[in-house]
């Protein structure tokens, strides 16, 4: 075998050299979670980070125009053996796939005039820090998208941050939103349609109605702490004698738990758009919902039920409700509105949803106490309780919070920082 002199110059070839050729199989995913850029975006809903989020539901796409680029960073030099494409409707026609080790100077792994769309799996090899899609020729009148740019090799950096001393062990980032107002709508149960609801109370985006979308919550004003957080959750409103009582707040917390730790540190983030109800709104004894729990805040003696309970004068009515954390990793709804969802089986998610999501646990506490035969909820007895869940996180922002709080089961703020 030849042998030269590694110079400067010819060490920054090395680094980026057509290497062996390996089983893609046997590498792992070496792009999830790592930092994405785009040429462009078509909106602040389909940022780079969609692409590398691990979530079929989302989706990185580029403005009406070529050419485009998609770019990860490994966080260091790797091995690279294949490129997994999936090409959401809107795909490249022709297209080509580089690596570099300074992100400025390129080797070419893969190219093609006559791009197939769908899921390309592509065999490559070359070494590098930086690999790029760039696309020259649009096969539709839009612009170019993936739902995932997967890239499997050796090597890369970590993402994991650094724990400060003294944090908290426990998985969790919350947003402090109180009410805001409220209407007779359901944007999930009864979209497009106005008063076809029970009574509910809003908290998160000041907005929310019966026609409200995605892009109208991340277009509006929040009134949680994060106010980033522009979410709308909402319960059925509560009424003491016939008058509607609204809580001191609305805690939603976002935990890693009812699953095992090595699940914990795979959570991923909800994708944009996501709806989630928990809880039974139909429910006609407490046996019909498990889920849902009325208590004493600082009267623990007095226990809790699916149904309301008789707190003490000097307390407070609490509720609290744990959605489903596991995601079937395609739908952001489903018919009955549940069934894109599932909670944990033996401290894992079931094959059918097998992306572990934040849990959200909702947490209301009312300025009431006393006899609870005076209290109703517009959807009917205490064991009615259920809540709504529209996520409007912005994307970057929630799976930074994810990282750094939920899957290093580290306890943080509303800043989203321990």
């Amino acid at each position: 075998m030849r042998k030269r002199a590694l110079t400067a110059a010819a060490l920054l070839v090395a680094s980026i050299l057509v290497v062996g050729s390996r089983a893609s199989a046997a590498d792992p995913l070496i792009s999830q979670g790592k930092t994405a850029t785009a040429s462009s975006s078509e909106s602040a809903a389909f940022p780079a980070s969609n692409a590398v989020d691990g979530n079929l539901g989302t989706r990185w796409s580029s403005a009406f125009s070529d050419p485009q680029w998609l770019q990860v960073d490994l966080g260091a030099n790797a091995t690279v053996s294949s490129v997994v494409l999936n090409w959401e409707s809107a795909y490249a026609r022709a297209f080509s796939v580089k690596i570099s080790a300074n992100g400025t100077s390129w080797t070419t792994l893969h190219s093609t005039t006559n791009g197939t769309g769908g899921r390309q799996a592509l065999t490559v090899s070359g070494t590098g820090r930086y690999v790029r899609l760039e696309t020259t020729v649009r096969a539709t009148q839009w612009g170019v998208s993936l739902t995932e740019f997967q890239v499997y090799g050796v090597g890369g950096g970590g993402t994991t941050p650094t724990i400060p001393p003294g944090a908290v062990r426990v998985a969790e980032f919350l947003a402090d939103c109180p009410f805001s107002h409220r209407l007779p709508d359901d944007p999930i149960i009864f979209p497009n349609m106005p008063g076809a609801s029970h009574m509910h109370s809003f908290f998160g985006s000041t907005v929310t109605n019966a026609y409200s979308t995605t892009q109208d919550l991340l277009n509006a004003n929040s009134n949680c702490n994060p106010s980033i957080d522009k979410s709308s959750y909402w319960i059925p409103t509560l009424y003491n004698n016939n008058t509607p009582v609204e809580p001191t707040t609305g805690i939603f917390y976002y935990l890693g738990e009812g699953v095992r730790d090595d699940l914990i540190a795979q959570t991923q983030p909800f994708p944009l758009g996501l709806r989630i109800v928990a809880g039974n709104a139909r429910a006609t004894s407490p046996s019909d919902n498990t889920i849902a729990r009325w208590s004493c805040l600082h009267a623990g003696h007095v226990g809790s039920s699916p149904d309301f309970v008789t707190c003490p004068a000097g307390t407070m009515l609490e509720s609290y409700l744990d959605f489903p954390h596991c995601w079937d990793g395609v739908n952001l709804d489903s018919a009955d509105h549940k069934s894109h969802m599932a909670y944990p089986v033996n401290n894992a998610c079931p094959s059918s949803h097998p992306v572990v999501v934040p849990k959200l646990r909702q947490v209301m506490r009312y300025p009431v106490n006393g006899n609870p035969a005076q209290f109703r909820l517009a959807s009917g007895a205490g064991y009615t309780m259920h809540g709504d869940f529209f996520n409007a996180w912005p994307v970057d922002e929630l799976a930074r919070r994810v990282n750094d709080c939920i899957r290093v089961i580290v306890k943080c703020g509303t800043d989203g920082r321990p």
